[in-house]
């Protein structure tokens, strides 16, 4: 099988990296007033997720600064439903990879499944509370504002979901997932992180956005302190500002996309599904305003994902390697408990990637195979610097630079593609 001849590309968005992280986190949270009314000595529970969010250990330790200049006690809880292998050594242990722990952070990382419960929502919702969140003075909410790969709304991941599913735990994770079925995530999360927040332990959060390069763009304090709708309407003009900045594809239409790596700290379905346009259920292109993708190979989990595989469903077809890397213990827990098998679905797969892309390109629906347009990424946060079919570039999106003159890519005595000699962009390619 040859391929056809490949270009690099650049993708041309703006950089709105904030400077000085922890200068505008202490300026955020001082000017919030979140910190009125806590006494001196009060136990704070900062809670964080599991996502692979950029400068998180810089974010959180800015973060626990502030509170420990207040007099207050914070330390960390993870505040994640089912990952980790939904252990309590399993959750710590995602945060001690993103830098999070107490010789990092100078304050405990308690880490415990155990759950207080809050009562029933108006669906008859039963919701829970981590019991040191529970025990604590005052929770403070740290967590990115993004679209949410298994649905749209108004309010997606954010503060609440993390107020839900997050504080929740294993135990609220399966119940609300459950729920969720039926009603739809969003009034699930809705509902349920109302009734978290009547609690009345919730004091607030550090909202993050990111840019379309990936970087810290925005670092809003929420207070709770006007309500929570109040609380939720903030979050939902973030999230609308974050969604206007979103990387894209770089062209409408792809015929074989190949994604070097997937993994649960890329996204919670491995893959963006609203980069890919894939939904978890398994339905192709049920976006209509983002490119459209016929066919995803993928090659392989990253290392951050430690075997996760959720999301390898959502591809056509694979590189035996990925199978090989797969841990099925935390891939079953997360995606059942998400009630979403169909994206742990074993694809077709093969042992090269000359096999994989020769088996996968004669189904795109094209008669001359010259004429299958290819798209190559590392991962689906990593959209700026991409390889693409010469075939496409004259489809490109007017934001989008062709930096190289064509090359061939080759495969290796094994059939995999061989790295790309000068590549401009940080590509994979062994």
């Amino acid at each position: 099988m040859n391929l056809p001849r490949f270009v690099f590309a650049r993708q041309s968005f703006p950089d709105r990296s904030i400077k000085d992280i922890p200068k505008h986190i202490h300026a955020e949270l001082r000017q919030s007033g979140i910190a009125s009314g806590v006494p001196k000595g009060a136990r704070i529970a900062i809670g964080v997720g599991s996502r692979g969010i950029s400068n998180i250990s810089t974010i959180v330790k800015a973060v626990v600064g502030f509170w420990k200049e207040r007099g207050a006690a914070p330390f960390i809880i993870p505040a994640m439903g089912s990952h980790g292998a939904a252990t309590a050594e399993g959750q710590a242990d995602v945060l001690a990879h993103y830098g999070i722990h107490e010789a990092t952070m100078g304050v405990p990382v308690i880490s415990s499944l155990e759950v207080v419960s809050q009562g029933k929502t108006p669906e008859g919702i039963e919701t829970f509370l981590d019991k040191s969140a529970f025990e604590a003075h005052g929770v403070f909410l740290v967590a990115r504002v993004k679209w949410h790969t298994d649905f749209v709304g108004s309010v997606e991941s954010g503060l609440f979901k993390m107020m839900a599913i997050g504080l929740g735990k294993f135990a609220g994770a399966q119940t609300y997932h459950t729920h969720a079925y039926r009603i739809g995530l969003e009034r699930m999360i809705r509902s349920v992180g109302e009734q978290v927040f009547s609690s009345g332990k919730i004091l607030g959060g550090l909202a993050i956005q990111e840019g379309a390069h990936h970087e810290t763009a925005g670092l809003v304090a929420l207070s709770a302190a006007h309500g929570a709708r109040a609380m939720l309407a903030r979050e939902e003009e973030l999230l609308r500002e974050v969604k206007s900045w979103k990387a894209d594809l770089p062209a409408s239409e792809i015929d074989v996309l190949i994604v070097d790596e997937l993994g649960k700290n890329i996204s919670g379905a491995g893959m963006d599904t609203k980069v890919i346009n894939r939904s978890v259920m398994g339905h192709y292109n049920p976006f209509p305003d983002i490119p459209k993708v016929h066919r995803i190979y993928v090659r392989g989990l990253s290392e951050g994902t430690y075997g996760s595989a959720v999301g390898l469903g959502l591809a056509d077809v694979i590189h035996d390697h990925l199978l090989q890397q797969v841990d099925w213990k935390p891939t079953y827990i997360n995606s059942l408990t998400a009630s979403t098998p169909s994206a742990i679905r074993t694809p077709i797969h093969f042992p090269n990637d000359r096999e994989a892309l020769a088996a996968i390109c004669a189904t795109v629906g094209r008669l001359n195979l010259s004429d299958v347009t290819y798209c190559r990424i590392r991962n689906t946060l990593e959209l700026i610097d991409i390889s693409v079919s010469e075939n496409l570039a004259p489809a490109l999106a007017p934001n989008v630079q062709i930096v190289s003159e064509p090359f061939q890519p080759s495969f290796g005595p094994g059939g995999d593609l061989e790295e790309t000699v000068n590549a401009p962009g940080p590509l994979l390619y062994a």
